[in-house]
């Protein structure tokens, strides 16, 4: 018995025939298929970046994610609304840095080691938002997203894809990148 599970794992190093390398191999083939096939249950699902703002839990779906990315060192920008936070150079990349819990009026909770900056993009804008930390990456059915929450102020619901039951806010990307607000694109005569 232990030498066929040898076989089974170490194929190749005994002397098999070509029939007995085809049965082991299609067996594994037949495996690897049988794992494809759960799989199959994540289909219509989104996958999303969860993080925190401010104590509670917000999630981006990945597709509009180009990296996420430590926050080491930004240069504030003078002039600008309060929340942006400034700009960042992430390699060799200039990216202007967003602070949602100040856009959102949520309580500040200061800079730790932990905050992230999620680096996302629609069309031909990329900024980076700033997190307090994330908390994982998993798929949300979106049939099952709630329209809204009665805590939510009306700036957060604008921006609103929708509530996990376990009360994750899920961001519209689209939205807040098409919005003229958070884009500041000013032009100086000179």
């Amino acid at each position: 018995m232990k030498k066929k599970v040898d076989e089974f794992k170490y194929p190749f190093t005994t002397v098999m025939s070509g029939r007995e390398k085809k049965k082991i191999l299609k067996q594994r083939a037949k495996s690897l298929a049988e794992g494809v096939e759960e799989d199959k249950g994540a289909e219509g699902h989104i996958e999303v970046v969860e993080f925190i703002l401010s104590y509670e839990r917000y999630a981006i779906e990945s597709i509009f994610i180009k990296e996420v990315y430590p926050l080491n060192d930004f240069t504030p920008l003078p002039c600008t609304p309060d929340f942006v936070m400034g700009i960042t150079n992430i390699r060799g990349r200039i990216v202007s840095l967003i602070d949602m819990k100040k856009f959102f009026n949520l309580p500040d909770r200061g800079l730790s080691n932990l905050n992230r900056v999620i680096i996302v993009e629609s069309e031909d804008i990329e900024i980076g938002i700033l997190a307090d930390e994330i908390v994982s990456i998993r798929l949300i059915d979106p049939e099952a997203l709630q329209s809204s929450l009665p805590t939510l102020t009306d700036i957060r619901a604008k921006y609103l894809k929708g509530v996990t039951d376990d009360r994750v806010v899920v961001l519209d990307v689209k939205k807040i990148m098409s919005d003229p607000e958070i884009i500041i694109n000013e032009e100086v005569d000179i």
